[in-house]
């Protein structure tokens, strides 16, 4: 496994990271003991870092996870969780619910501290709380101890282009910005290149986009970028290739992206996942699916509020991450 640096943060990443999501039974039911087996899996096979937050599940996968790590030594990985959303459509970014939500998730993580605090999806309320109340907050945590790393996390890249120049944070958590069907990421690196803030990046199968199987209701893309991910992913079928593989060597690949986020449940899944990043890619199925999906490239979808968006909404659709 490669490592790179995240940001100012001096942290060494494994350029494959565990999303905890699915351990919360957010895409399927599954059991504690196979979710155990599965953080396991991943360290064992080279993964440093875990990111979870209490929106997943509705607190279980970060209590599922907390069972999974509670015996294990605590320098063995790196460990960010979020705080500010804990329903689809419940979010508190008051100071005294930064505070009280990272006592709660130490305890159910077992754990005295966490490497990274992301406040969660903050597209989806008024800059002010976040500047005012949850900002301040998070430097107070790190101040006492109970974070190392502040971050934030969001869909619209537009969040991070308004935000960040406003406020002080080590890192971000970003979605469905860098993978086959969207780069558009890229634009957004010179300025946390600038800032020296590090970059966590998630979803290379753009929450289910890029899969053979029909796409989830709830997903928010639209048909046509639907159609052509799932033709993509067919492309790769009929050469007995998995999409997936490809989809996690492209994200990983780029040296200027510290580290990709991939979640699942199913121990020999995260296994595999580990042993893709070290096999070489395919580069003229790369190209093939670039071709595929150059109609729909950087195409995305509206989440938060309107100021956020390219295309204001009066109601913008969930995002899962």
């Amino acid at each position: 496994m490669k490592f790179r640096k995240l940001g100012r943060t001096g942290l060494e990443v494994s350029v494959l990271s565990f999303g905890a999501s699915s351990l919360g039974s957010v895409f399927r039911e599954t059991t504690d003991r196979e979710s155990i087996k599965t953080v396991h899996a991943a360290l064992d096979a080279g993964i440093n870092y875990i990111d979870v937050s209490p929106y997943y599940g509705l607190t279980k996968a970060e209590s599922v996870l907390g069972q999974a790590i509670k015996e294990l030594p605590r320098d063995r990985f790196l460990l960010s969780s979020k705080a500010g959303r804990y329903g689809e459509n419940t979010f508190d970014f008051s100071a005294k619910r930064m505070f009280d939500s990272v006592e709660e998730s130490l305890r159910r993580l077992n754990t005295d501290y966490l490497d990274i605090l992301f406040l969660h999806d903050i597209e989806f309320v008024p800059s002010g709380i976040i500047l005012e109340e949850a900002v301040p907050a998070l430097l107070k945590l790190k101040e006492q101890g109970k974070i190392r790393f502040t971050g934030v996390s969001g869909l619209p890249l537009k969040l991070f282009e308004q935000m960040l120049p406003q406020i002080e944070v080590d890192a971000i958590l970003s979605y469905c910005h860098y993978s086959l069907n969207d780069t558009s990421l890229l634009d957004l690196i010179p300025l946390l290149e600038e800032r020296s803030i590090g970059l966590v990046n998630a979803s290379p199968l753009s929450m289910g986009l890029l899969s053979t199987r029909e796409t989830a209701d709830w997903h928010p893309a639209d048909p046509e970028l639907k159609a052509a991910c799932r033709k993509a992913a067919e492309h790769c079928a009929s050469r007995g290739y998995d999409i997936a593989q490809l989809a996690v060597q492209f994200s990983t690949a780029n040296e200027r992206i510290p580290t990709t986020l991939v979640s699942t449940a199913n121990p020999d899944n995260i296994v595999k996942n580990a042993r893709w990043v070290e096999e070489p890619m395919d580069q003229e199925l790369l190209g093939e699916v670039s071709d595929i999906l150059a109609t729909v490239h950087n195409r995305t979808w509206a989440s938060g509020l309107p100021e956020y968006n390219d295309s204001p909404r009066t109601e913008a659709k969930e995002g899962r991450a």
